[in-house]
């Protein structure tokens, strides 16, 4: 889920927790006790993105279902891995993408090697490496 959406999403889902709260009410309702327009207004955002980008719905719905099929665990993993990506530098971000092209077809123990490379390099090394070994082009994220 791209910045916006997510913030955006994240805000309304936010004041939805935070409105019983403060009406002292101590727990949400589940999504079926929720008001129509309550529903509308947390869908809102993704009914937006489906609407404006038909070439991205196959893609949305393919991280929709993998994320259903995810453990609480490995959604926390995802959040955190989400929240790094976005605060890396575009720097940063393109040795990423070379390192996970990178280790995508490598064994546990190569991934630890290169890992263990990487952390002893300095900044010139890192960067003539990602140099070397470019990431394939891809859109702003590892897919």
């Amino acid at each position: 889920m791209n910045r916006p959406l997510r913030l955006t999403f994240l805000t309304v889902l936010a004041a939805a927790v935070c409105m019983p709260a403060m009406a002292s009410e101590p727990t949400m309702p589940e999504w079926d006790q929720l008001s129509a327009e309550t529903r509308a207004t947390l869908i809102a955002p993704m009914r937006e993105r489906w609407n404006s980008q038909p070439d991205g719905r196959e893609q949305m719905l393919q991280r929709a279902q993998r994320w259903s099929e995810m453990t609480p665990e490995q959604r926390g993993k995802a959040r955190h891995g989400m929240d790094r990506w976005h605060h890396m530098s575009p720097a940063q971000r393109l040795e990423a993408r070379a390192l996970y092209s990178r280790m995508r077809g490598m064994d546990p123990d190569a991934r630890k090697a290169l890992r263990e490379q990487w952390r002893r390099m300095t900044p010139e090394q890192r960067k003539a490496w990602v140099e070397a070994n470019p990431a394939p082009e891809s859109g702003d994220r590892p897919r």
